[in-house]
């Protein structure tokens, strides 16, 4: 599913603006976070909201090394939420919440530094 996460991986193959322009990024409020003991590996089930236009969609995200379900919540997180539906394991995930690869290869949520309003896009 990804590429390689190493800070030294070589870029990725070429793609075209009007490509990059159909994947909708957007910010969204982490509503709820909630154990997913089925899954393979450790993960939280979250709930974000997106503004009125688009809602509250589900996610599942494997954030467990560097967050607690209680920080989570409140906090503004990017996503993509105009990939197709994705099963995992029981739960149902809607969007691709965003992140980054620490030093020990755990990931790190990409999220703006100052509030926005829930549903903005990235540009």
């Amino acid at each position: 599913m990804h590429l390689s996460h190493e800070p030294d991986a070589p870029a990725a193959e070429q793609t075209s603006f009007d490509q990059f322009l159909k994947v909708d990024i957007r910010v969204g409020t982490v509503v709820g976070a909630d154990e997913f003991p089925e899954a393979r590996k450790p993960a939280y089930k979250l709930e974000i909201d997106f503004g009125p236009t688009i809602g509250v969609k589900k996610t599942s995200a494997q954030i467990t090394a560097n967050y607690t379900r209680e920080e989570l919540v409140g906090r503004q997180v990017a996503a993509v939420v105009n990939f197709p539906p994705r099963q995992i394991g029981p739960a149902m995930s809607e969007v691709l919440t965003l992140g980054f690869a620490d030093e020990a290869g755990e990931v790190v949520l990409f999220s703006p530094d100052k509030a926005v309003p829930d549903g903005s896009r990235l540009f």
